[in-house]
Formats: C-alpha cells, sequence, structure tokens
C-alpha cells in the first residue's frame, strides 16, 4: 500500500506532469542528454589540467578561450539561418556529430598547444546546434512548462554527474593524461549514439517546418543580410537585452569556474587532484535535491526574486573561495554546496526568461543573434582570465565576484513575464 501511494505521489510530480504533457522532441531531448552529460562530467573536472599537465600555459589556455569565442560568434550567426533552412533536426544532428563528436576525436589525440585549439575550434560546431537544439526542444513544448523542460536538462545533466568518480578513480591510478585520452574517445562514441537517436526519434517541429518553407529559395546571403533588420528590433526589447545581459555575465562566470577551478584548488590551496570528481557530485546532490523537492514549489510567475537570491548565493560562494586557506577542504565544500544552489535557482530561469521575451516567429534567427553576441562580448575575457590567473589564481574569482553583482543589478529591473498557456 505504501509503495502504490508512493509510486502514485511520484506519477503526480510536477516535474513528471512536465514530460507526460510534453511528448515527443522535449521528452526525446531530456532522456537523451546523459549520453552528453555523463562523458562530458567524467572529462571536466580534468580537461584543464590534461592540458596544463602536457605544456599548455595558463595564458594559452585563456587564448584558447578567447580565440575559439570569436570562432563560434562565426558559427552562431548562421546557426538560426541554417535551423530555418535545413530544419531544426537536421542541424541539432549537423552540430553534435561536428561539434562534439569529431571535435572528441581530435581532444583524444592532442598533445600541444596548436592540437588543443584545433580541438576547440571544431567544437565551435557546437553553437550550430546550440541555436536548432533549443528550438527542437520547446517550440512544440506548452509555455507554461518552459521552467519545468529547462529543470529536466538541467537533471539530465546532474544525474551524469554520479559518473564522475569513476575518472577520479582511473586517474589516480594512472595518471590524467591517458585516462583523459581514452574518455574523450567514448565520448565521441556517445555523441554520435545521440546523433542517431535524433534522426530516429525526434521529427521537425511545427515552426521548423514553417521556416523551413518559408526559406527554401531564399539564398544563405539574403538571410544573412536580414540581420540588418533583425538587430534593431532587439535592440528596442528592452526584457530581452535585460535577460542577454544576465546570460553574458553568467557565461563568463561559468567559464572562469569551468576553467580555472581545477588549478586554484590544487596548485593554490594544494587539494589532491583525485578530489576533483568528488565536487561536481556534491554540485549534483545539491542541485537534484532542490530541483526535485523545491523547484516546482515556487511559483513559474516568478523569476526576478529567485534570480536574485541565486546570484547573492553565487557572490557568497565566491567569496568563501577567495578567501579559503591552504590545506582546508571544508571552505571548498562549501563553495560548491551554495553555488550549487544558486545554479540550481538560476539556469532553468534564466533560459525561459529569454525565450519568453522572444518572437516566436524568429526565434532561430534571433537565438543564434543572442548566442553570438554572448559569445562575443564574454571572448576577450577567457584571455583576462588566464592573465589574471598568472598573475593570482584568486583574481579570476574576484572579477567573477564583481560580475555577479552587476548582475543583481540588472536583476532589480527585470519585469515578470507572462507565462500562460498560448495556442499554438
Amino acid at each position: 500500500m505504501n509503495a502504490k501511494a508512493g509510486l502514485r505521489k511520484l506519477r503526480e510530480h510536477p516535474l513528471i506532469q512536465v514530460l507526460a504533457d510534453n511528448g515527443g522532441n522535449p521528452r526525446t531531448l531530456v532522456l537523451i542528454e546523459p549520453l552528453w552529460g555523463i562523458p562530458y562530467n567524467l572529462i571536466a573536472p580534468f580537461a584543464t589540467l590534461y592540458m596544463y599537465t602536457q605544456g599548455v600555459t595558463d595564458v594559452q589556455i585563456g587564448l584558447i578561450l578567447s580565440v575559439t569565442m570569436v570562432v563560434q560568434v562565426f558559427f552562431s550567426f548562421f546557426g538560426g539561418i541554417l535551423a530555418d533552412k535545413l530544419g531544426r533536426k537536421f542541424t541539432t544532428m549537423l552540430g553534435d556529430f561536428f561539434g562534439w563528436a569529431m571535435a572528441c576525436l581530435v581532444w583524444s589525440i592532442s598533445n600541444n598547444f596548436w592540437l588543443f585549439l584545433a580541438a576547440a575550434v571544431l567544437n565551435c560546431f557546437e553553437q550550430i546546434n546550440q541555436t536548432a537544439w533549443y528550438c527542437l526542444l520547446i517550440e512544440d513544448a506548452h509555455p507554461k512548462d518552459l521552467v519545468g523542460i529547462y529543470t529536466w536538462v538541467n537533471i539530465g545533466g546532474l544525474v551524469a554527474v554520479f559518473f564522475a568518480p569513476i575518472s577520479g578513480l582511473f586517474v589516480s591510478s594512472h595518471s590524467v593524461v591517458p585516462v583523459v585520452r581514452v574518455l574523450y574517445f567514448l565520448f565521441s562514441l556517445t555523441m554520435i549514439t545521440k546523433t542517431l537517436i535524433t534522426f530516429k526519434f525526434c521529427r521537425e517541429t511545427k515552426q521548423g517546418r514553417i521556416r523551413r518553407a518559408e526559406t527554401k529559395n531564399v539564398s544563405l546571403a539574403h538571410m544573412l543580410g536580414e540581420y540588418r533588420h533583425l538587430i534593431p528590433s532587439l535592440l528596442r526589447n528592452r526584457g530581452v537585452l535585460r535577460a542577454v545581459s544576465i546570460s553574458v555575465i553568467l557565461y563568463i562566470t561559468n567559464m572562469v569556474s569551468t576553467n580555472f577551478f581545477s588549478l586554484y584548488v590544487t596548485q593554490r590551496l594544494g587539494l589532491s587532484e583525485n578530489l576533483l570528481a568528488m565536487f561536481p557530485i556534491l554540485n549534483a546532490v545539491v542541485m537534484l535535491i532542490f530541483m526535485v523537492g523545491i523547484q516546482h514549489r515556487i511559483s513559474v510567475a516568478r523569476f526576478r526574486i529567485p534570480l536574485w537570491i541565486g546570484l547573492g548565493l553565487y557572490g557568497a560562494a565566491v567569496l568563501l573561495l577567495i578567501f579559503s586557506p591552504a590545506d582546508q577542504i571544508l571552505f571548498v565544500l562549501l563553495y560548491v554546496f551554495l553555488a550549487a544552489v544558486a545554479a540550481a535557482l538560476i539556469n532553468p530561469r534564466k533560459d525561459a526568461l529569454l525565450q519568453l521575451n522572444l518572437d516566436t516567429q524568429e526565434r532561430a534567427r534571433l537565438n543564434a543573434l543572442i548566442m553570438a553576441s554572448t559569445v562575443a562580448l564574454s571572448s576577450p575575457f577567457g584571455y583576462l582570465a588566464g592573465l589574471l590567473s598568472s598573475i593570482d589564481r584568486r583574481l579570476p574569482f574576484v572579477f567573477s565576484l564583481a560580475l555577479f553583482a552587476a548582475a543583481m543589478l540588472i536583476v532589480c529591473r527585470v519585469q515578470e513575464p507572462q507565462v500562460e498557456e498560448q495556442g499554438e
């Protein structure tokens, strides 16, 4: 009886209802997200060390970030056009194959700055995927369920984090370089599998079919030229500009955390490399508990207050990390805990906030334009973060703290979007 009651309660959970009410593309894409998330999280704690161990310096790591961001801008502009002309489904497959499967093959054999740069540039194809994937995910979904859908996307990535100790165990036995080489090769295989599943089980969206028909006889050059009309309309939309500003800031701070956290805690705080796989697990546990147990209790119509609180928690977490004494893991654990709660509050809402402010008829190209702008505005900061890290490994996080404070000021001006059900 208790088991039956528990099962019934589980089926009635709002997140389960989101999947039940949004079959097809949203459900398929959510369920196959671990094919990306598992290998990514196995590698992520060691990716920077993989480069550093093979002679790539802090400044070169920052330079790779900045160069690839410039290339990402180029791909982002064409991502929206390709999503319209080729369809959301095919463009998603294109980005997964070249941006991840092929890039990971190059990463698996990289042993110098130039090969790492080549792999990172190949990974820029993923920007083509991003625009189409977001459209494929949400265009046939119910607008009121966007926060729930983005929550599921985050959960899919978080569940994969629990595989991270596997890489930690292998690294402790065989060292970073050979283990990460194998993991990158396996990553390539899983992304090929993900591409094939997308082909088999996803379908083109209604808006995707409309845009593909409308752009069938329109040249790429003409569609690219139409950005001159889209840009002014985007700049006039204050809701979009505020959402983009928040996204740019979080993009930069996430870049700093992803690329310099492992160096900071190992090189400055003196923690063992074997502990790196533990931090993503703690982050995942906290985020999953929050998303499953608390997230649905926060009204989907409320964006500003949860975003503001999340940014405040991010700031407190960074302060803990900056003032952490050497060989004291407790401060690092508290940093991970606070950052996880902040991410659980912010991530689904910043994505949903942006999509709810966009014109649905031009969603693909507007998303592409926004992604290109986000990467372009962020691109100088990869090199800056690397330069700051070479001076003092605390400085990139001091910079992040200032950015979180700026984002809190922007959130104060955000207006709550309307999320009532809309007809398709």
